[in-house]
């Protein structure tokens, strides 16, 4: 029930209750790492919008992922359960794990307790529709995409060998007019919107006036102009969850010129990199090729050192290469930055102001050359460490920080907790109960606030294979002055995190800190199930002679099953360029507006 304070008419929305319950807008980046301000990731960062939501709430400066990787990060904050408790450590659909598809979402929590459940842009990595969203705006689109004779190319200024990693890892540069542009082979360039398995669809520049707008763009729209309908409407409506994820600054990292603009190349300072700093480090061991293909990708678990050698080599020295990436990030992080924006202008000028929870975060972070590397998916802080920032009206205080180390798998029973929201998280006793623990109190008091969690945020290394077994993968911890990494191969790294917050010494190995070592080999051991307790995981093999239909084919075949026309020749064997071609002429097209 939602009880009327008053009304007032303030702009152009209507200033209206409060509510017993909150409303809760949750807004997610993809690859955000500490480049933000207050975080001390990059001095030159540009993100006013990201630092005015801190003033107004906590801003946790040891937060880490569950997940270092886009999938089963997602796949853990959204289900609150850690991927050794699920089996989902890596990208196949998070809705075909028994454990997952016997516990509620997120947003099926929600929706259980009165709420309306809003979602747009990339929120879960695979987005499935029955699983608690009443109402979505966008689905995920990474574009815009650079397009040469038809198909995905880098950005037309990345420079061989690097634009040959691919359109999405392999591409940055402004989102500008093309005409003229050619390949090398006289290929004509254009921008297609358009993410995977989904239509490209062509986009429209003239110039930085007059041009389509880009996925982030459409949802920054579509949200604002859902939360002023929200802020307009009566006392006596349910509250809402929103959740609004932005593709930015993932790759490719390509976004409006003037953004760019921002940060001229010539003055773009560099991470302080320390050469050899991956020689005592052993990731670079349990690399390669998995015991298993990756379905339609030739990517390994190598992609950072394949990234940072390929832009290396690309520019007359790394220093120059990495002056363009970091150039092209900081450009989208502040295209994002915007966004932001114009949604807190929305709740800060309406009721939605006094009785609306807002959580902004990302899915994980994202080296920057550091140990050689240029990409997510590593132990190392880079990787790990997330933006977090919570306000939570007549809860958190204001322009504060906590140091403790937190995780994305908090968040759901921080929400629970503030919320008031009642029930079990389990469907059934296949299900599993949440994991984390509510950060109520860390946001009542940041420095001194009690809490109950452990002492060190859990990370698990993605790592392709068929099926996981918890107690063999590769995981970090992050205490608050220390980071311990146990990889798959029994190697060691440990960190003093005050002495050396760069994470350049490896200490594993040196006898006087022996006994640390073994404290965090039994806080790992006690947080993990014991070996041979594997959670069930979906029955998928990967392609090969004796399996020839993997996850690709087997999606093929049902799409084939439902559009039996997009076979065209009438073989009674769809092709994927029939499949492809097909698409391109009957899925409908987005809405989109023009930039003027």
């Amino acid at each position: 029930m939602r009880w009327v304070l008053g009304t007032i008419l303030l702009g152009c929305f209507v200033v209206s209750a409060h509510a017993e319950q909150p409303n809760v807008i949750f807004i997610i980046c993809d690859d955000l790492n500490d480049y933000i301000e207050g975080y001390g990731g990059h001095p030159q960062t540009q993100t006013p919008h990201m630092a005015r939501l801190a003033k107004s709430g906590v801003r946790f400066t040891q937060a880490h992922c569950n997940a270092p990787i886009c999938g089963p990060s997602r796949a853990s904050l959204f289900t609150g359960i850690y991927p050794h408790h699920s089996g989902c450590y890596g990208f196949t659909k998070w809705n075909t794990y028994e454990v997952l598809q016997n516990s509620r979402t997120l947003q099926e929590h929600f929706e259980a307790n009165g709420y309306r459940t809003i979602g747009t842009g990339k929120l879960m990595h695979h987005r499935v529709m029955e699983r608690g969203w009443q109402e979505y705006g966008h689905p995920a689109d990474y574009g815009p995409f650079a397009f040469a004779g038809g198909e995905k190319a880098a950005h037309p200024d990345v420079p061989a060998p690097f634009r040959e990693i691919g359109p999405v890892d392999g591409s940055f540069g402004p989102f500008e007019n093309l005409e003229g542009r050619k390949t090398a082979d006289g290929k004509v360039f254009s921008w297609r919107n358009g993410g995977w398995g989904k239509q490209a669809r062509n986009l429209r520049v003239e110039s930085q006036q007059d041009r389509d707008q880009t996925p982030d763009e459409i949802n920054g729209d579509w949200a604002v102009e859902r939360l002023a309908q929200l802020a307009e409407e009566s006392a006596s409506a349910p509250p809402f969850f929103m959740a609004i994820g932005f593709i930015r600054p993932h790759t490719p990292l390509i976004v409006p010129q003037r953004f760019f603009d921002r940060f001229p190349l010539e003055d773009v300072e560099l991470p302080e990199i320390r050469p050899g700093d991956v020689d005592d480090t052993y990731a670079r061991f349990i690399r390669g090729l998995p015991n298993g293909e990756e379905p339609s990708s030739p990517r390994t678990e190598d992609m950072g050192s394949r990234l940072y050698q390929s832009l290396a080599a690309s520019y007359s020295n790394a220093e120059l290469g990495l002056k363009h990436f970091i150039q092209a990030y900081l450009a989208s992080v502040a295209s994002v930055d915007e966004q932001i924006g114009r949604i807190l202008d929305v709740v800060d000028h309406s009721s939605l102001n006094e009785n609306t929870i807002i959580v902004f975060t990302s899915d994980h972070g994202w080296g920057m050359g550091e140990k050689n590397y240029l990409y997510k998916n590593s132990l190392w802080q880079e990787s790990t460490q997330i933006p977090l920032i919570i306000r939570s009206p007549g809860v958190s205080r204001r322009d504060t920080a906590c140091d403790h180390p937190v995780s994305l798998i908090d968040l759901f029973p921080t929400l629970v907790d503030l919320c008031g929201l009642e029930g079990s998280t389990m469907k059934s006793d296949k299900g599993h109960p949440l994991d984390g623990h509510s950060l109520k109190r860390l946001l009542q008091d940041p420095e001194l606030g009690e809490w109950d969690g452990p002492n060190a945020a859990l990370t698990a290394l993605y790592k392709w294979r068929m099926k996981y077994d918890p107690s063999e993968e590769s995981y970090s911890l992050r205490f608050k002055d220390w980071r311990y990494i146990r990889y798959e191969n029994g190697k060691e790294e440990l960190y003093d995190t005050v002495a050396d917050p760069f994470e350049w010494t490896n200490l594993a190995g040196q006898a006087r800190h022996s006994r640390q070592l073994m404290e965090f080999r039994r806080d790992l051991k006690s947080r993990l199930p014991e070996k041979g307790r594997i959670p069930p995981q979906p029955d998928w093999q990967p392609k090969d002679a004796n399996n020839p239909k993997a996850d690709a084919e087997v999606w093929k075949d049902k799409y084939f099953k439902d559009h039996p026309a997009a076979d065209a020749n009438g073989d009674g064997k769809l092709t994927w360029p029939e499949l492809k071609n097909y698409r391109e002429k009957h899925d409908p097209p987005p809405v989109k507006k023009k930039v003027k």
